[in-house]
């Protein structure tokens, strides 16, 4: 997590001072849910909330009690009874350091989601937006990166947000399955502390209860969790490398926005590079990366190990915060495109009528010619036009097989160019909504 591709609202929840909070309000609100069953005394509680409640932690104190300690919920809690004073006996009842550190790791996954889904529905609103400019925008489609047939921008554009879409409904159940709270004790056999107060915890912190949670909660939803930002990450690439290929120059059917002042190259004053995409790019392989980890962390010894603890305290912030970088920068670079529809009529036409090869395969099969004939006229024909040898129309008007069967007029119709877009508006239903 370096400061180039971090954002300060997603900084600012893996934050130590962040997590120091969120540590004592678990304390806390264990020590009322304790002061409720009777197992501490009531004045004690509220002891704790008043003169703990609105502190800031000393960080590099915690740090210098740690260097004693070597570890580090020890190391808070005494920091914690240098405020509380007598009522801090009470803190920490009958709970071991994972009930701390991972119902903190929940609190704080959750949160990070929060910001990720809303990353999201503004990249979807920047996407949507731009769709619907370049609805009926026509540009080549390509398969194996050769030209394929007609498809719009627009068509484009709706793919990524679908994708974004769903993106959006695996964030949202990712949420939901990494919110859990564990207050279970040592082995998680609530031998020393009430499931009352796993309750009560959870419920002040929105979060689940974890049915089972041995002395951690269990690490598979983690893996799913950072599964699922590698998706995410997966799709910005996607998105991405697709910008990149239509900013090449012999393409330039769209590009990055490039403003006043800004240089593309140390050497050569023309260049006007793909840089937010390609970087896009380089972050996507970073969080695709921390997936491997956080599932090689379901694996622990018994009742708990902590393999998983140093990996997490890594790839949490730095998977949350380049992710939620990525999806606000691609959601600058669609804002801002430069899209240029003369250019993709020029690489439309590039062919020479080529992509209207298909259109004619099927009319001379409707026409009674087999299959297997109709691809080899066509086929003969588009050869040449390939090698730069003629127009496709020409060269078909010309053959004697296919004018035997087709009209000029015939033919000429099937070179229509809107024929391919004319279920557009059924696709843009499908992923808009009627509206």
């Amino acid at each position: 997590m370096i400061p180039r591709y971090s954002r300060p609202e997603m900084v600012s929840v893996w934050d130590a001072q962040t997590r120091f909070k969120i540590w004592f309000e678990i304390e806390a609100h264990a020590c009322d849910a304790l002061a409720e069953i009777g197992v501490i005394p009531k004045e004690s509680a509220r002891a704790i909330w008043e003169k703990a409640g609105n502190v800031t932690f000393d960080v590099a104190r915690i740090d210098e009690i740690e260097r004693v300690t070597k570890h580090d919920v020890i190391a808070f809690l005494t920091h914690l009874a240098e405020f509380i004073g007598p009522d801090s006996r009470f803190v920490h009842q009958g709970m071991t350091s994972s009930d701390v550190l991972d119902t903190c790791l929940a609190v704080q996954l959750a949160r990070a989601s929060d910001i990720l889904i809303a990353d999201v529905d503004a990249l979807l609103a920047a996407i949507k937006r731009r769709a619907l400019e370049h609805k009926t925008t026509p540009v080549i489609g390509r398969s194996h990166g050769i030209h394929a047939e007609p498809v719009t921008f627009g068509l484009k554009l709706a793919q990524a947000h679908a994708e974004f879409a769903r993106c959006r409904e695996r964030l949202v159940a990712a949420r939901k399955e990494i919110a859990t709270c564990a207050i279970s004790g040592a082995v998680g056999t609530f031998a020393n502390i009430d499931p009352r107060v796993e309750e009560h915890v959870a419920a002040k912190l929105g979060l689940a209860v974890e049915p089972v949670s041995t002395q951690v909660i269990p690490r598979d939803r983690h893996a799913a969790f950072f599964a699922t930002l590698g998706v995410v990450a997966s799709c910005i690439e996607r998105f991405a490398i697709e910008i990149r290929h239509m900013q090449r120059t012999e393409v330039l059917e769209a590009e990055e926005f490039f403003s006043e002042g800004q240089k593309g190259s140390s050497a050569m004053p023309h260049k006007r590079n793909p840089v937010l995409t390609e970087n896009l790019t380089g972050l996507a392989r970073l969080v695709r990366g921390m997936a491997i980890p956080a599932m090689e962390n379901v694996a622990l010894w018994h009742e708990r190990d902590i393999s998983h603890s140093s990996v997490e305290r890594m790839i949490g912030p730095d998977a949350t915060v380049t992710l939620d970088f990525a999806l606000a920068r691609l959601t600058g670079v669609i804002d801002k495109l430069i899209v240029y529809p003369a250019n993709m009529q020029k690489n439309l036409d590039r062919l020479g009528g080529l992509i209207h090869s298909q259109r004619v395969l099927l009319a001379l099969t409707q026409k009674g010619v087999s299959r297997e004939d109709s691809y080899a006229w066509v086929q003969r024909n588009a050869m040449p036009v390939w090698r730069g040898e003629g127009d496709f129309l020409t060269l078909l008007k010309a053959d004697k097989d296919v004018k035997a069967r087709l009209s000029d007029a015939e033919l000429e119709e099937l070179f229509d160019l809107g024929y391919h877009l004319k279920h557009v508006d059924t696709i843009f239903r499908r992923v808009f909504g009627e509206a």
